[in-house]
C-alpha cells in the first residue's frame, strides 16, 4: 500500500515491511535462540532485583529504589522491541500498520527519554549522599524518591509527544520496507518521499535538549563527587563505589544512544544502525541488572539468603514458603549499607 505526496488526496496509511536481518537460514535461527534467551534472562534478572528490593527490607532505600525502577523500565524497554524481532525470524514478511508503527515509536522514545531522566536523578541521589551526606535523608525521602521516578517517567511520555506528531506526517510513497527490526526514526526517515526537514529539526533539537542536558547533568553530578572524594574520609571513599555501577550503565546507554541519535541525516548507515540498536535495545537491558546486583555487597547478601531460604521460588510461585516467609525476610535487616 502507497501513498502519494500531494495533500487532500491521502485517504489510507501505509503499511510496512521490516527487513531484520537478511541472512541464511541456519544463521537465522542462531540469531533467534540467541535474541530468544538474551530477552527470557533479561526478563527474568530485572524482575528479580525488583522483587529483592520489594521484600528485602535493608533495601528499602532510595537508590535501590530507583535501581528496582530502572529494572521495570528496563522490561518495559526490551518488550517494545524484542519480541517484534523475533517475530520477524518466523514470519517471512512482518507488516505492521501505519498506526502500529507510531504507537510503537512513541513508546520506545518515550522509554528511552524516561530512562535518560531516570538515570539523571540516579546521579543527583548519589550526589547528596556523598557531597551532602548530613542532608541526604531529610531530602531523599522515599516519598521524594517515588515522586522523582513518576515524574521521570510523565516526562519521557509528555517529550515524545511532540516528535512523534511530526513523524506521523510524514508520506511514504512505498516500496515501505524498513531496513530495521523495529520502528525507528533514522529508518522511516528514509522512507520518507516528501521534505522532512522540519521533522528533522524538532526530533535533533529534541534529543540534543534531552540526551545532551541529561548527560551534561550526570557528569556534573561526578564531577562534584569526584572533587569531593578527593579530600574526603576513608568512608566516603568507600560510598564512592556505589557510583561506579551508576557510572558503568551510563557510559554504555549515553554512548549508543548518542551515536544512533544525536547527529545529523547525513551520517545515518542503516545497517550498522541496526547493530548499535542491538545494544541499547537488546543487551544493555541484561547488562544493567548483572552490573548492579555483581558490585553491590547488599544485594549479593540478599540474593545468598533468598537463596539459602528458597525464596527466589517463593517469589515466582506466589507461595509463602509455609508461613516462614515474612520472619525469612527480617534477617536480612542484619546486612546494613
Amino acid at each position: 500500500m502507497t501513498l502519494s505526496g500531494g495533500r487532500g488526496n491521502q485517504t489510507a496509511k501505509p503499511e510496512f515491511t521490516f527487513e531484520g536481518f537478511p541472512s541464511g537460514h541456519n544463521v537465522q535461527i542462531v540469531l533467534f535462540l540467541t535474541f530468544l534467551l538474551t530477552y527470557i534472562l533479561t526478563v527474568i534478572a530485572n524482575f528479580l532485583i525488583i522483587m529483592i528490593v520489594k521484600e528485602a527490607p535493608n533495601l528499602h532505600m532510595p537508590m535501590y529504589m530507583f535501581i528496582a525502577a530502572l529494572s521495570f523500565l528496563e522490561i518495559c524497554y526490551v518488550t517494545v522491541t524484542t519480541p517484534n524481532m523475533l517475530s520477524i525470524f518466523i514470519v517471512e514478511h512482518k507488516r505492521i500498520s501505519f498506526e502500529g508503527c507510531m504507537v510503537q515509536l512513541y513508546i520506545f522514545f518515550s522509554l528511552g527519554s524516561s530512562e535518560c531522566f531516570l538515570l539523571t536523578v540516579m546521579a543527583g541521589d548519589r550526589y547528596l549522599a556523598i557531597c551532602n551526606p548530613l542532608r541526604y535523608s531529610s531530602i531523599m525521602t522515599l516519598k521524594a524518591c517515588a515522586h522523582l521516578i513518576l515524574l521521570c517517567f510523565l516526562c519521557g511520555f509528555s517529550a515524545s509527544v511532540l516528535t512523534i506528531t511530526f513523524i506521523a506526517t510524514l508520506h511514504f510513497c512505498g516500496p515501505n520496507r524498513i531496513n530495521h527490526f523495529f520502528c525507528d526514526y533514522p529508518a522511516l526517515l528514509a522512507l520518507s518521499c516528501v521534505d522532512s526537514s522540519t521533522t528533522e529539526v524538532v526530533f535533533f533539537t529534541l534529543s540534543w535538549s534531552i540526551v545532551l542536558t541529561c548527560f551534561l547533568l550526570t557528569m556534573t553530578s561526578y564531577i562534584c563527587i569526584v572533587v569531593t572524594i578527593v579530600n574526603s574520609v576513608r568512608g566516603q571513599r568507600k560510598t564512592f563505589s556505589t557510583c561506579v555501577s551508576h557510572l558503568t550503565v551510563v557510559s554504555i546507554f549515553y554512548g549508543s544512544v548518542i551515536f544512533m541519535y544525536v547527529r545529523p541525516k547525513a551520517k545515518y548507515n542503516l545497517n550498522n544502525d541496526k547493530v548499535v540498536s542491538v545494544v541499547y535495545s537488546v543487551v544493555t537491558p541484561l547488562l544493567n541488572p548483572l552490573i548492579y546486583a555483581l558490585r553491590n555487597k547488599n544485594f549479593q547478601r540478599a540474593i545468598q539468603h533468598f537463596r539459602k531460604k528458597n525464596i527466589l521460588l517463593t517469589l515466582f510461585s506466589g507461595g509463602r514458603n509455609d508461613g516462614k516467609f515474612g520472619d525469612d525476610l527480617k534477617t536480612c535487616q542484619k546486612y546494613q549499607q
